[in-house]
């Protein structure tokens, strides 16, 4: 039983209370504390909030959980302050690293330095001559490559380039070490493969933090088999007790295509993640028009007739697809398949397909979310991440159509809000923030990260508000985000987490 607190159920039948029950996994009692105190038994644990706050339990709607841990683990290059930093950063793991030992890492972004230009081969060979490094962007669209990881990948002006993908070079025809999207792969498939330990290791650390963070749940935007058996195996151990929505990737999908969606307790498989395009900071993102800065509209991964056989799959085996598309070209061209996906199986009910991060999207094209049922995932931080450079890359022109949250929601949308961490910080403050100085209310900003998200993963009739009979996933708040200073936002802390009626954090 939880009393002491603020409680904002979301439920409009009875915004606050005063007091919870929960036995089991469920909510009980919701109300008063005299009526819940009626519920009490000599075994009841009783914790006194002392005047915190408690919302539904907060939901990722995009996060990558391998890549949270892994970010913990490995060279963290997130808020490196410029380039010199990021060259320090290097030369001081290659000082530590065995001769020929590969540095990775990953968190950059050039778009807050001085010199605001992607890093270059020349650059880390000052700080890691010797080893190979590779580094990705802050967004995992684009990384850069040493002259000798270059060399072990036998990358050079002459290499083919795969398809959606780009290998930067100079004016002499010579790789600059900035690889684009899937030309990522030319250099990445020459890094020493993650041990299975190592990937038990990132899985733990990734749910750890999430759960500190306040998160109950995220969903998991491209697994692979390897990690959803490891993740389950943890789960037999006790040693995640996050609940996880998962969305295998494209080239894991086929036994979720046979077998169709499946429960477990905290896990729920049933999605298949889908890129369809790149990046808007490294100009992978397809546009209709090309980029304001650069001779190029971006690129794409698929062409239509790629992914129509496997759409029709999905929708025959009630099989959720999310894809990833940021630019305007990206965004019409999933629309346009998912509604001809849609017309030619009629008597699907509510597919519920989602498009992930639905950056830029033509003014055109807003109402079409609504009147195709498609949920737009989204990520509030990242309007904050790209707003020092989304003009230079868009023009003023299209800005009418990016980041279009409050668009969205008036036309009637049910926004899945995410974190899309590690390309983000991945703290659930900094995405209401985000959310509430980018025109959403209050409410609908936790809605996005709570009863929307449940929406978007069919479970609003069990998770999403504080409501008697819904499975007991709670956030505890250090302050309350109804009260607080909009600047205090981000200052919110989680300090319970609850998941399936088990404390599962406690700071």
């Amino acid at each position: 039983m939880l009393t002491g607190a603020v409680v904002h159920t979301l439920d409009p039948a009875q915004p606050t209370a005063e007091a919870i029950a929960i036995a089991g996994n469920r909510i009980v009692c919701v109300g008063p504390v005299e009526e819940c105190a009626g519920r009490r038994t000599g075994s009841t644990q009783v914790l006194d909030l002392a005047g915190k706050t408690v919302v539904p339990g907060l939901r990722d709607s995009h996060a990558h959980l391998a890549g949270i841990g892994l970010r913990e683990l490995e060279l963290d290059l997130t808020g490196t302050p410029s380039l010199d930093d990021l060259v320090e950063r290097v030369a001081a793991e290659a000082d530590k690293a065995d001769p020929d030992e590969w540095i990775v890492g990953r968190g950059w972004i050039e778009s807050g330095w001085s010199q605001p230009e992607f890093p270059t081969r020349d650059d880390l060979d000052r700080a890691a001559p010797e080893n190979p490094v590779w580094l990705k962007r802050i967004d995992g669209h684009a990384g850069v490559a040493n002259s000798r990881a270059l060399d072990l990948a036998d990358v050079n002006g002459a290499t083919p380039v795969p398809p959606g993908g780009d290998v930067l070079k100079d004016d002499r025809g010579r790789p600059t070490g900035m690889l684009i999207d899937r030309a990522q792969s030319l250099v990445q498939k020459h890094i020493p493969e993650i041990t299975r330990e190592r990937i038990r290791e990132a899985i733990v650390a990734g749910a750890r933090r999430s759960l500190e963070r306040g998160w109950t749940q995220i969903s998991d935007a491209g697994t692979s088999t390897e990690n959803l058996e490891i993740l389950r195996e943890l789960y037999a151990e006790g040693a995640v007790g996050l609940r996880v929505y998962s969305a295998m990737s494209q080239s894991d999908s086929e036994a979720l295509l046979e077998s169709g969606p499946v429960f477990e307790p905290l896990l729920t498989v049933r999605s298949i993640k889908l890129y369809l395009d790149g990046a808007l900071g490294s100009r992978g993102a397809a546009l209709i028009e090309p980029y304001s800065d650069a001779d190029t509209a971006g690129l794409l991964m698929h062409e239509p007739d790629d992914l129509r056989p496997l759409l029709k799959r999905a929708l025959a085996a009630g099989v959720q697809i999310q894809t990833h598309a940021i630019g305007d070209r990206a965004n019409r061209m999933m629309l346009d398949l998912y509604a001809q996906a849609f017309a030619e199986a009629p008597d699907v009910e509510e597919p519920r397909w989602r498009i992930e991060h639905a950056q830029i999207i033509h003014p055109d094209d807003l109402p079409r979310f609504i009147e195709l049922g498609v949920i737009p995932s989204m990520q509030a931080s990242h309007a904050v991440s790209d707003a020092l450079f989304v003009e230079s890359r868009l023009g003023p022109d299209r800005l009418a159509g990016a980041y279009a949250w409050r668009t969205l929601v008036d036309l009637g949308a049910k926004i899945a809000g995410g974190s899309d961490a590690p390309v983000e910080a991945g703290d659930p403050f900094d995405e209401i923030h985000a959310a509430v100085t980018r025109g959403l209310t209050r409410e609908e900003a936790l809605k996005s990260l709570t009863v929307w998200g449940a929406y978007s993963a069919f479970e609003e009739d069990e998770l999403g508000t504080i409501e008697v009979g819904k499975k007991a996933d709670l956030t505890v708040l250090s302050d309350d985000l109804f009260e607080v200073g909009e600047e205090e936002i981000p200052d919110i802390e989680a300090v319970m987490t609850i998941v399936d009626g088990r404390v599962v954090y406690s700071r």
